[in-house]
């Protein structure tokens, strides 16, 4: 009971601001540092320069950027297609749970292993795509189909079904319930699925690693080959990018999100 007096909420939220300071806050704090840091010997980092940064909004790392962003809409909104439609199939069936099991199936191994079967699959016919943006593109639809799938589902269990019933009952076609009734009701949960899944494609390097050709790099991967190559600021310049990017895309996709429900 200590905790709800007044010196116990003070170190609740003293101790609340210590771990989240260390192990939330202080890693971006040093990754923004590192970016604009010309040299870093001592505690603080020194010589403050922006080159690095323009070196990651120029040549093969933009174009990186590019790639990222492609790919996260491409992959993420196939992949908010793909899982809206097993939602919806799935649902009230008796083989729901193998539904949710399949759909989940790609989340409950690591990324590398997804990565890993996606490259012997298809570096052969009669599905040769080894070599082409479009396997990075499936690997990216493949890994986030699970959260599309998980949140349209979870939607659908809150939707009334009397609506679509009734619907039915004046004669309306399947198809056109489908399209003037479920989707509608379901607009601001495939909204969150579309956010969702593009902010986490954004990220994805686990399958990409194993599956990009040379002409189809995302910034992730090109943050892991700089840090690799010992190139630490350039690597952190990249990742504050990369950072800027996700966060702008989730907000303007967060806005659609809000126009949905309001609609």
């Amino acid at each position: 009971m200590l905790v709800w007096t007044r010196p116990g909420k003070a170190v609740t939220w003293i101790a609340f601001a210590v771990v989240f300071g260390v192990l939330v806050l202080a890693p971006f704090v040093v990754v923004i540092a590192a970016a604009f840091a010309g040299s870093w010997n001592g505690v603080l980092p020194s010589n403050p320069t922006t080159g690095h940064l323009q070196e990651a909004l120029s040549g093969d790392e933009l174009a990186s950027l590019s790639v990222s962003l492609q790919t996260a809409f491409l992959g993420g909104l196939l992949a908010v297609v793909v899982g809206t439609w097993g939602a919806l199939a799935a649902h009230g069936s008796r083989w729901v749970r193998v539904a949710d099991a399949l759909h989940h199936l790609p989340i409950a191994v690591p990324s590398v292993v997804v990565g890993l079967g996606l490259l012997v699959a298809f570096s052969r016919p009669p599905i040769l795509l080894n070599g082409t943006k479009w396997i990075v593109v499936i690997a990216h639809l493949v890994l986030m189909v699970a959260f599309s799938y998980g949140t349209v589902a979870a939607a659908l269990q809150r939707v009334d079904p009397s609506y679509a019933d009734v619907a039915a009952s004046l004669g309306a076609s399947p198809a056109r319930v489908l399209w003037q009734v479920r989707l509608p009701m379901l607009r601001p949960a495939i909204a969150s699925a579309a956010g969702l899944s593009v902010a986490l494609s954004m990220g994805e390097v686990g399958a990409t690693i194993m599956v990009y050709p040379a002409s189809w790099r995302t910034v992730p991967v090109s943050i892991f080959a700089l840090s690799d190559r010992g190139q630490t600021f350039t690597a952190a310049a990249e990742a504050l990018v990369l950072l800027t990017a996700t966060v702008l895309v989730v907000f303007t996709l967060d806005r659609l999100r809000g126009r949905a429900i309001e609609h």
